[in-house]
């Protein structure tokens, strides 16, 4: 990407894919505007915002007129603009290899993510957080049982099939699948709930990502640790 030249990226930092790409943003410095899109505030179905994505849904990136939109449906992965900004920016490539064998590997988790990490943690929040917040109603315990069950098999997945014996989930250098997955991981902590807290690899493998990241980890989960605050200064 061309010196000077900013990316606008339309985010609203409560979402866990635009999480991740704040993250990637910040980490690395590349020149970037974002704009704030309160979903709860229906920003997201103003005119404006619609123009750009008819599906009024965020995120939304935007490179010299190239519009990129993404999160279609609440199970879609968001990882096409991520990729998108790897490959065009001077970046270490190791957060989307050009290796073959090592780009597939990245390839082999985002294509598994949006029906399982992502969907299962997003459902416990939804469940936890988001209904009751918006319909006043109590937690559905037995959906919510289920939701955790499933979240936890999910969880062993990571485990066993993509850590197994190496630091971050597809090898030796983080890439864009832990940027991806840690965000969805962190957003049951809207609630209060520490999902990785019994999982001592799992927990060394996110304070990799924090490590590797700095910063820009709390920067884009501030607004996510103040829904937790805000919750349980009101048990």
């Amino acid at each position: 990407m061309a010196t000077g030249r900013l990316v606008e990226v339309y985010l609203d930092l409560l979402s866990q894919p635009c999480r991740a790409i704040h993250i990637l943003l910040t980490c690395n410095k590349i020149p970037h505007r974002v704009r704030p899109v309160a979903l709860r505030k229906g920003e997201h179905r103003s005119p404006e915002f619609t123009k750009l994505n008819p599906m009024q849904k965020v995120p939304v990136m935007v490179d010299s007129g190239f519009v990129l939109t993404e999160s279609l449906t609440v199970n879609c992965h968001s990882d096409a603009i991520l990729k998108y900004l790897v490959t065009k920016c001077d970046i270490p490539e190791h957060w989307y290899p050009r290796q073959m064998e090592r780009r597939a590997r990245v390839d082999e988790y985002t294509a598994w993510h949006h029906t399982n990490t992502r969907a299962r943690a997003a459902k416990v929040f939804i469940l936890e957080v988001l209904l009751p917040t918006q319909f006043g109603a109590q937690v559905d315990e037995e959906r919510l049982k289920l939701a955790l069950s499933e979240l936890d098999d999910t969880l062993d997945k990571l485990e066993s099939m993509f850590l197994r014996r190496q630091p971050f989930l597809c090898g030796d250098d983080i890439t864009v699948a832990d940027l991806l997955a840690i965000c969805e991981l962190m957003q049951p902590l809207g609630g209060g709930r520490d999902v990785l807290k019994d999982r001592p690899l799992l927990q060394r493998w996110k304070n990799r990502v924090q490590s590797a990241v700095g910063e820009s980890f709390d920067e884009a989960h501030a607004v996510l640790y103040g829904v937790r605050d805000r919750r349980q200064a009101r048990l």
